[in-house]
């Protein structure tokens, strides 16, 4: 009897170009898998690769094809921060996990919750807009057009129900067309629950324009993402439209505060958010007006298992600080565009899992939609503490030797 493959026989398959890295058996698991393509690129490159090889994660949910291990990005904790929201309240008082190599940043959030809970808390409000998936069209000119559209507004319900066939939790809202030539894009706009639900809204789409759409108008669909959604890009359309979770987060700080915490007062904050985040951004030519909203996210993101991709489009965002009676501050943050989830995607790691249940985030405790409401919630007071704080530190000219003394 011939004993089946060892892992050095399909080590070196692979590094003799008889398999690709792809091509292992299915009765191998995640880890054996991972490990012996980690071994072969080891041998076919001269490099170690034993710390990429150590994780703890199972690696079956990982939605990555190709696996070999994991990259470690250090977490650090910001807080206790108090956020006063509908799905939060200050008497729960959260710890943030934000995962970065930027030295640091972590202290700056920290500092920016002690300021805001000097305030008595960031007071955030959230709409959820949906998510979006824009499919395109090619028609024959306008005649066509016409009656493609016509079609589309007079059999909106039948759309419904197609879309909707697949999951309890996707409900389309609405369908929004725009034409240019022979070219038209039809954005759905999607509630998909606690799931971010990118993938929900493309199946969705593609069902209907398949089974649906395309049999009964004759109008071919040239592509499922036509652009207009628009993921995980900059755009206009969705800082006017909103995507995902709609957030403004906001605070009233006392000439105290800002004196004992943030070591700045009104007037030279609103002095850095005209010059910098106004005028600055206007001369760039910048999509968005703020410091740096993208910090936040992204470590907030990485921490949660969001798709990091959607940092892209989530930092166009809007800081504002107005300068109030007796030396306050009235100060808020504006995300328009922020798709999250707590279900599904990169939330399935286990560490990414430990990092949403210490912001009291477990599956299945609350009402669907409402743990991805909370959040979003926390993400505002989160944004809006950098925000804060960074600006501070511009403003009393601290920023360099805060990074020289803990960027290393």
């Amino acid at each position: 009897m011939v004993p089946p493959p060892s892992t050095e026989d399909w080590v070196d398959a692979l590094t003799q170009g008889k398999r690709h890295l792809h091509q292992l058996p299915s009765d191998l698991s995640p880890t054996q898998a991972a490990t012996i393509r980690r071994q072969a690129l080891e041998k076919m490159t001269n490099t170690s690769l034993s710390c990429i090889g150590n994780f703890s994660f199972d690696p079956r949910p990982a939605n990555c094809e190709n696996l070999i291990g994991a990259i470690q990005v250090p977490v650090g904790v910001a807080g206790p921060l108090l956020v006063r929201g509908q799905y939060i309240t200050p008497q729960e008082p959260v710890f943030v996990p934000l995962a970065t190599t930027e030295g640091a940043l972590v202290a700056s959030i920290s500092r920016g919750c002690r300021a805001l809970n000097a305030a008595g808390g960031a007071v955030v409000r959230v709409r959820d807009q949906g998510i979006s998936r824009a499919p395109v069209f090619r028609t024959s000119g306008i005649e066509q057009t016409e009656t493609f559209l016509a079609w589309i507004n007079e059999h909106f319900e039948d759309i419904v129900e197609h879309c909707e066939q697949g999951s309890r939790y996707l409900k389309l809202l609405d369908i929004r067309p725009a034409v240019v030539g022979t070219t038209i894009y039809l954005r759905f706009r999607f509630h998909t629950a606690d799931a971010m639900g990118m993938n929900m809204a493309t199946l969705a789409c593609q069902h209907a324009i398949e089974q649906l759409i395309v049999p009964a108008t004759g109008v071919p669909c040239v592509s499922i993402s036509g652009n207009y959604c628009t993921d995980k890009k900059p755009s206009l359309i969705n800082f006017l439209l909103g995507r995902g979770k709609h957030i403004h987060a906001e605070a009233h700080l006392s000439a105290d505060i800002l004196r004992d915490v943030l070591k700045t007062s009104a007037a030279a904050l609103v002095e850095v958010q005209y010059r910098k985040n106004l005028l600055g951004s206007i001369m760039a030519g910048a999509l968005g007006f703020n410091a740096h909203h993208a910090n936040m996210l992204a470590a907030l993101f990485i921490a949660t298992g969001q798709d990091l991709g959607q940092v892209a489009e989530s930092g166009v965002g809007v800081t504002c600080l107005e300068a109030r009676d007796h030396g306050a501050l009235y100060a808020s943050i504006l995300l328009p565009d922020t798709p999250l989830g707590t279900i599904g995607g990169g939330t399935r790691l286990s560490t990414q899992r430990e990092a949403l249940a210490l912001l009291g985030i477990v599956a299945g405790r609350r009402t669907p939609g409402h743990d991805c409401l909370r959040l979003a919630e926390i993400l505002g007071a989160v944004v809006l503490a950098g925000e804060l704080s960074i600006m501070a530190a511009q403003a009393d000219h601290s920023l360099a030797a805060a990074h020289q003394r803990l960027g290393r």
